[in-house]
């Protein structure tokens, strides 16, 4: 009786388990298929405390990367470097556009500041790498889409932007981003005023085809 006792013990432990995992699984694709972006300006405190920022760099890095060249940068910018470029894009705004008036100069110095936590991610391209240039870029895309992915399974809301500051000079030097490298993306992470409400989506039919031959060998039609 003491064995069954234990075996069954054990098979009520495995049980817990297996409904465990079956729970993590549904939640995981929960948030794959209701993830939302929050507009920027929308995202308010709280933000993400150090640690957890910490873990969502660390989920963010974990991403393919052919050749393990690891071809990205995350910076982590606090109230006082969003402030500092702020001004490094009011200062570009400014040169840009020299009618612009202020409501329009001070848009561009809060721009880095919409939200409470900030990342800049810019990519390391190494070019005399055998992995094509393409293959880099997309695992720093990746790093984007793993950043707002673990966000979200965090609590909070977050949108990956890119806009005009992610294509100036200035504002790559500001941030110390060779010249020859790319701005992947500013991804701004807080709380939700409310709620996002679903957005139109293309139909997974219009762009998922299951195949069981070449499209190339079908029969040519008149």
């Amino acid at each position: 009786m003491a064995g069954a006792s234990i075996a069954e013990d054990q098979d009520s432990k495995n049980d817990s388990l297996t409904a465990g995992r079956i729970t993590l699984e549904r939640d995981l694709i929960d948030l794959l298929l209701t993830r939302r972006s929050v507009v920027a300006n929308q995202l308010g405190e709280p933000g993400p405390g150090r640690d957890q920022m910490d873990l969502i760099l660390t989920a963010g890095i974990r991403v393919p990367d052919h050749g393990k060249i690891g071809p990205w940068r995350l910076q982590v910018l606090d109230k006082q470097a969003q402030a500092e470029l702020g001004e490094v894009l009011a200062g570009e705004f400014l040169a840009r556009f020299p009618e612009a008036n202020e409501k329009q100069v001070a848009f561009e110095r809060n721009r880095p500041q919409r939200a409470p936590g900030f990342i800049v991610v810019s990519s390391r391209l190494n070019r005399q790498h055998k992995v094509p240039e393409i293959e880099q870029l997309l695992s720093c895309g990746a790093v984007c889409t793993n950043i707002l992915n673990a966000a979200v399974a965090l609590g909070f809301s977050a949108q990956w932007l890119t806009e005009w500051p992610a294509y100036n000079d200035a504002v790559k030097a500001a941030l110390g981003v060779p010249g020859d490298q790319h701005i992947i993306g500013f991804i701004y992470i807080g709380t939700a005023a409310e709620p996002p409400g679903e957005r139109v989506r293309p139909e997974r039919d219009a762009v998922a085809t299951y195949l069981s031959s070449l499209p190339a060998s079908a029969e040519p039609t008149d």
